[in-house]
This record gives C-alpha cells, sequence and structure tokens, in this order.
C-alpha cells in the first residue's frame, strides 16, 4: 500500500491515531475488521457540515433549494470525485476479488471510503477540525453552486457563466481512452478561448469526463476571481 504519510499530506489532516485512518481505508471485502461503521458516522457529520456551510452561505435559500444543493454536493458520484482528486484509490485495502476487479476505480467504494475517513477524522480530532477538513474539500465545488442553479450539470452551469460575460462557449476534445473494455478511463479537455484556459477531466465515459472537465474550469474560474 502506498505511503500512508503522503496521503495524511493529501487530506491536509495528520492523524494522531494512523490507525483510525488504516481501518478507513479498509474494505468490508477484506475482512471483518473493516470501514463500514466508520463510514455510518462519516455520512452523518458530513450531511451535517454542509447542510451547515450552506444554511450560511446562502441566507436567502429556502428550505427546498438548500436540500437539493446538499444532495448535489454528497451524492456518491460527487464523493467518489473528491476521493479521486484525493488519491484515494492508491491507498484502498481490498479482498483480491474486489481488487482483481477495478475495486478502487469503483464510485461506490471511493465514496464510502471518503465517508469513513471524514468519521475517522472526527474520532480522531473533534467536530471543529474535522469540519475545517471537509469543507477545504468541498469549498471549489460549494463556490460553483447557487441556490438556483444547484441542479444543472457542471457543462451547463459553466456555459451559464461564460455566456453571462459574453465570453466564447467551450470546445470538448477526446484527449485519449485507456483500459479494458469494462473498466475504460476516459480523458478530455475542456478548452476556453476567453479567458484562455485548458482544463482536463477523467470519467468512465466521455460525458463524465467532460462534466469532470467543465467543473475542473468552473473551479478554476471561480478560484481566479473572473
Amino acid at each position: 500500500m502506498a505511503d500512508i504519510a503522503r496521503l495524511q499530506k493529501v487530506l491536509g489532516y495528520q492523524f494522531d491515531n494512523v490507525e483510525l485512518l488504516q481501518l478507513a481505508l479498509t474494505h468490508c471485502s477484506a475482512g471483518n475488521q473493516n470501514n463500514e461503521r466508520l463510514e455510518f458516522l462519516g455520512d452523518s457529520i458530513l450531511n451535517h457540515i454542509v447542510a451547515e456551510a450552506l444554511y450560511l452561505r446562502y441566507p436567502s435559500a429556502n428550505e427546498g433549494e438548500m436540500s437539493r444543493m446538499r444532495a448535489s454536493l454528497v451524492k456518491g458520484e460527487t464523493l467518489a470525485e473528491i476521493a479521486r482528486d484525493l488519491t484515494l484509490g492508491d491507498f484502498l485495502v481490498l479482498g483480491v476479488g474486489e481488487r482483481k476487479s477495478g475495486g478502487h476505480r469503483r464510485n461506490s467504494i471511493l465514496a464510502d471510503t471518503l465517508e469513513a475517513i471524514i468519521g475517522a477524522i472526527l474520532l480522531d480530532s473533534d467536530v471543529e477540525r474535522c469540519r475545517g477538513t471537509v469543507l477545504a474539500w468541498v469549498e471549489p465545488r460549494l463556490q460553483v453552486l447557487s441556490a438556483s442553479a444547484d441542479n444543472k450539470d457542471a457543462k451547463t452551469r459553466l456555459q451559464e457563466f461564460l455566456q453571462g460575460r459574453n465570453y466564447p462557449l467551450p470546445q470538448y476534445d477526446l484527449l485519449g481512452v485507456q483500459g479494458s473494455d469494462h473498466a475504460q478511463q476516459f480523458k478530455v479537455a475542456c478548452r476556453l478561448s476567453t479567458p484562455q484556459l485548458v482544463a482536463e477531466g477523467k470519467g468512465s465515459s466521455r460525458r463524465r469526463a467532460e462534466q469532470d472537465a467543465a467543473m475542473t474550469a468552473l473551479e478554476r474560474l471561480t478560484r481566479n476571481g473572473d
């Protein structure tokens, strides 16, 4: 397994009890001592942290709008994207069968592992440190949310962002496809002419790779204040 010290640096959190992190990375296929209980805990605190952040950030949003925004942030696909950003797949402890079938790339396993790590951080520290760590992971996605556009996908939001500033629409180019037929990984570039920007994305289909690239472009545009 890859270096745990490197993972902690990527996570932005240093464990006092590293065994909690190791347990959080252990899938149920690897044995009875696994991350399912930590996942249960992490799911609960994640929902609380995101709900609180939305409540504070969007004072004019109603209950339904906040619920939809929270759902978009805590759904499995989003959590798997964050897990990939954190390279969690490199550190998973899987059973032999799950490892051979590509479990380290599966959305459900990545999302569950992320929730388990959140639970582990809570037990290792406190609510405040857990909140700070989790918000650092989700901040780019919080920045591109709005109460009116929370149910729109990243490509739509990017298009509206550019149109609102009279910028040209993006171009999506397929850079390559890797992997076997049942586990393909598509790589796509999202190219903007104004402002000049190229953002890359990956996914199990071209559509998902384009969405990932659009999300990356949105995050960079927001971070740069465009």
